[in-house]
């Protein structure tokens, strides 16, 4: 593929496009993130001392419920998301059918030339901060704060900033498959906060999902490599971006893959994790992950 294949890349046929995303111009959403992403590391560090602070605050005091409001957090972050997928899932599909696995892999008109799905790249990368405040339900409830919720706030802000200053063009894999299982997962836990009971297989099903996502995550950064080893100057993603991109997909399939191994198929684990119920706190992993198994309180 050459720069005028790129130039002449056709668009999906959006049933129609709001003004918001009509006006979008990712120009000036790049300048600004290539000025503030660092920005990300005292947001992360602020973040690290509030949650482990307020844990400790909260070791002497009595839970919050905070029913009412999760109930709404869940429901919001849902339909965010649920926009999201449809607005980005049809550019992923439209290059895969018509521009095939490389330029889905390594040109970036996904937010160069479309600006529906640009407009909600830019929203993606946004999210990842008032995402943190998912942390905050867990620490005032009281419930287990476990590794892989904050590691994996923190590294998906990081890189997720990092990579919109670069226009990584592998991102529109991340953004779809991101989006599309925060959808099913922040759905469930918004039914579960307002005491519905959704059949508990929903739990172990958005689990698998998060690790196929770790897996095609992983199968990208593979393929982004062996384009860029075999001589493709116009893939536009950088070898120090596939690192860490690689390594940070590669380190949530171990603990996910851990994580389902003890919740599903260890055999005492297993068992008592039945006579448990997610609440909508999404404990384990925080609500962006999976099954979680929180106590009856």
């Amino acid at each position: 593929m050459n720069k005028m294949d790129y130039m002449e890349v056709t668009l999906p046929n959006y049933s129609y496009v709001f003004n918001f995303e009509e006006e979008f111009i990712h120009q000036d959403t790049r300048v600004w993130m290539t000025k503030n992403w660092t920005n990300g590391f005292y947001y992360c560090a602020i973040y690290m001392i509030l949650i482990f602070g307020g844990q400790h605050y909260m070791a002497s005091r009595p839970k919050f419920e905070l029913r009412g409001v999760l109930s709404l957090w869940n429901t919001l972050l849902a339909t965010f998301s649920i926009i999201g997928f449809t607005r980005t899932a049809p550019e992923l599909i439209h290059t895969l059918r018509n521009y095939g696995l490389y330029h889905s892999i390594c040109i970036p008109s996904f937010i160069e030339q479309d600006r529906v799905s640009g407009f909600w790249t830019w929203m993606f990368v946004l999210s990842k901060l008032p995402e943190l405040g998912d942390t905050v339900f867990i620490v005032l409830r009281k419930q287990p704060l476990i590794f892989l919720h904050w590691y994996h706030h923190i590294t998906v802000l990081l890189y997720s900033w990092f990579s919109y200053t670069e226009y990584t063009a592998s991102a529109r894999w991340f953004v779809v498959m991101n989006y599309c299982v925060h959808s099913i997962m922040y759905t469930y836990y918004a039914l579960r906060a307002m005491r519905y009971s959704p059949p508990k297989v929903i739990s172990m099903i958005i689990t698998a999902l998060q690790l196929t996502q770790m897996v095609i995550g992983c199968a990208i950064n593979v393929w982004a490599y062996q384009y860029l080893e075999s001589g493709q100057v116009d893939c536009h993603i950088s070898r120090m971006n596939i690192k860490f991109s690689l390594a940070m997909y590669f380190s949530y399939f171990v603990l996910f893959a851990r994580f389902f191994h003890k919740s599903y198929l260890g055999s005492k684990r297993g068992k008592s994790s039945k006579k448990l119920y997610v609440d909508g706190t999404a404990n384990h992993l925080s609500k962006d992950y999976s099954a979680s198994k929180l106590k009856a309180n």
